[in-house]
């Protein structure tokens, strides 16, 4: 027993003096953001990464189906599918599956039995992947290999037909510290007898998808590309506990489409039943109006206007799923048997706004090609000086650039001054003020306005004032399609020294356009007049609070407060809304899904100012930690950022500052 512990004693002995010889030899930069493919360097220069390209595939007289395909790491080097000559686990699985002479969807040769497990309904089919084939080696070096499927393709397959093979890899590095397994899917088109593939199911591209989703990744992570779930998301697929079908184009418009569902608002909850648990979709809520079928039916794809070209009862009747076709109701009273008579009414051309055209039928009213617009500018700021009251000329004129001549009945035509631009609404020159202008004078939409807010006596530097504008308009009035929409302006914000000090414009965090990739446009919050990021900040400032709760709606907390939603540890609740309902459908820690700038390092916050609450753990807390708590909302984030911080300021930076070990950057990576 002592000889054993003294060989144990030796061991890691050299072991220690063999890792400080590493060290030596390879120096560790402590303070940088983890790279996963320099830190694999230390492991015998293992690459990370997976790559699966499938290159090509037959069908055999006797119905054997075999696809070739290549597997790599990230810098194209073969990897082993049994994971022996190459590190890692790799797992491969594959789908086969045809387009039927005369039909629009695959069918898949491969498929499985599910059968209920909550209740007693019959067992449902299911296309899915593969099991029990062969995996042939034909090239190590380059990772090519052969699949043959256990799977075999009916005597009576067509070869004239349209034929894909999707195929999915994960890598699994879990042993070499790795916790993100690594995956690739890719989908193989081709047509048996040789001729070229002219039928395809190609209606939306995964960019769509990843505007919002980032990324799509379904079924554990590896399933990414919309030519991949076609093969799968057919109308031959239904879940046996709900007896919902899972077809693509009923699935993700109902999963979509979610608590608007009329079947939902009746009291008939939308859900699937998956792997042992309810999938519950009826509280789903799309982040934009879900009329606006081009954020998902985009172009790039092959039949990217199939959404308008092709209407069907089951896509239609996805999302209206109270029209019942068999009888007519909630259809004008019409009867359709089938799908041959839906173009005959619902054309692809739309003439008038809320017409029977597809596109015509889905006019979101604010967003209507017929609303004379409003564009509105701050021309000058007079009288510009600490103690003073400003007089502000803006014009206002309509999209096509004639003047509009009378604001007055505006619902909403305004002015506000805020400052300072450092931090809006702190310091001893704060301001935040907002003035109805509808009563401003001028001619050929040039208006002046001198504001009844002085700017503050104690300001120096920079300040802002803006103009917001909509108007209340009726969509074909005097027809039974009138429609109420607000017309409204992207506020314009125009930045000004009070004191002939150089102008410094407010910050940069966020971008519009970031919010639009998922909001399509800021049109929803209040009332439509403040679509604008830039905008919001004017009132969302670190000394605002929602009187009615404990919160701040400091813009960065009470948008980090938001998008964490149901991830938050405490209620997020402003007025009677608690945001613990949201749902982000993206990945919490990509920052720069809405940030610009790396503007989401500690280094580059640029805020000064403290921010107040009304009764969380702190009254106040410094302009970093604030932003932190809007997503890390628990009381051990607030205890350890009260205790980074002294009369000097906080001390986040020396930890999470760029390049810092636990930089904001790093330990928000997602692999």
């Amino acid at each position: 027993m002592k000889f054993l512990f003294a060989r144990g004693v030796f061991a890691l002995a050299c072991l220690f003096l063999l890792t400080v010889a590493f060290a030596q030899d390879r120096p560790v930069k402590q303070n940088s953001a983890f790279d996963p493919n320099a830190a694999a360097s230390s492991f015998n220069s293992l690459t990370t990464g997976v790559v699966l390209k499938i290159t090509s595939a037959s069908i055999g007289s006797d119905g054997t189906i075999v696809a070739r395909f290549t597997l790599t790491d990230s810098k194209g080097a073969g990897l082993d599918v049994n994971g022996v000559q190459t590190a890692g686990t790799e797992t491969l699985r594959f789908v086969a599956a045809y387009i039927p002479a005369g039909a629009a969807q695959y069918t898949a040769y491969t498929t499985t039995v599910l059968n209920a497990t909550i209740n007693k309904n019959p067992p449902q089919t299911q296309a899915s992947t593969d099991s029990g084939g062969t995996f042939a080696m034909v090239d190590a070096a380059t990772g090519t290999y052969d699949y043959t499927f256990k799977t075999k393709a009916p005597a009576s397959f067509d070869p004239a037909a349209t034929h894909s093979i999707g195929g999915q890899a994960e890598r699994n590095l879990s042993a070499y510290g790795y916790p993100t397994t690594f995956t690739s899917d890719d989908v193989y088109t081709w047509v048996p007898n040789g001729s070229p593939v002219t039928v395809v199911r190609d209606l939306i591209n995964e960019a769509s998808c990843n505007s919002c989703h980032n990324p799509l990744s379904a079924h554990g992570g590896a399933r990414q590309k919309m030519l991949y779930c076609n093969l799968c998301h057919t109308p031959q697929s239904t879940n046996p506990d709900t007896l919902n079908t899972v077809d693509m184009k009923v699935f993700i418009h109902k999963l979509h489409m979610g608590a608007e569902l009329p079947s939902v608002q009746a009291g008939t909850p939308y859900s699937i039943y998956h792997r042992g648990a309810t999938v519950d979709f009826s509280t789903v809520e799309f982040p934009q109006d879900i009329r606006n079928c081009t954020t998902c039916h985009a172009t790039g794809p092959k039949q990217a206007d199939n959404w308008k070209t092709n209407p069907s009862r089951a896509a239609c009747g996805s999302c209206h799923d109270n029209v019942n076709f068999a009888t007519g109701e909630n259809h004008v009273n019409m009867v359709q048997v089938d799908d041959t008579q839906c173009k005959n009414c619902h054309v692809p051309t739309q003439k008038l706004d809320f017409d029977a055209s597809i596109p015509g039928a889905h006019v979101v009213p604010n967003n209507s090609t017929s609303l004379p617009g409003v564009v509105v500018k701050v021309l000058k700021v007079d009288d510009a000086t600490a103690g003073s009251a400003p007089t502000v000329t803006f014009s206002v004129f309509d999209k096509s650039g004639n003047p509009v001549l009378d604001i007055s009945k505006f619902a909403t035509m305004r002015l506000i001054l805020a400052g300072p631009n450092t931090d809006y609404g702190t310091g001893p020159g704060a301001i935040r003020a907002s003035e109805t202008v509808t009563k401003a004078t001028g001619t050929n939409g040039i208006y002046m306005y001198t504001l009844t807010n002085k700017i503050p006596a104690a300001a120096t530097g920079s300040y802002t004032i803006s103009v917001e504008a909509a108007n209340n308009v009726t969509l074909l009035p005097g027809t039974m399609q009138a429609t109420p929409a607000v017309d409204a302006a992207v506020p314009f914000e125009f930045y000004f020294s009070v004191d002939s000090s150089p102008v410094l414009a407010r910050r940069v965090v966020v971008a519009t356009e970031k919010c639009g990739a998922c909001h399509q446009n800021l049109g929803f919050v209040h009332g439509g007049s403040r679509p604008s990021a830039k905008e919001c900040v004017l009132c969302h400032n670190p000394a605002l609070t929602d009187g009615t709760s404990k919160d701040s709606v400091n813009f960065a907390t009470q948008i980090h407060s938001i998008h964490r939603g149901e991830n938050l540890a405490m209620p997020y609740v402003l007025g009677t809304r608690n945001y613990q309902d949201v749902r982000f459908p993206g990945d919490l820690r990509d920052c720069g899904t809405c940030h610009v700038n790396n503007s989401y390092q500690v280094d580059n916050i640029g805020a000064q100012a403290m921010v107040a609450t009304t009764g969380q753990f702190l009254p106040q807390t410094g302009p970093i930690a604030a932003a932190c708590q809007g997503c890390h909302d628990d009381k051990a984030t607030a205890s350890h950022a009260l205790a980074m911080t002294t009369s000097l300021g906080e001390s986040c930076a020396a930890c999470h500052g760029i390049n810092a070990q636990f930089a904001v950057d790093a330990v928000h990576a997602r692999q």
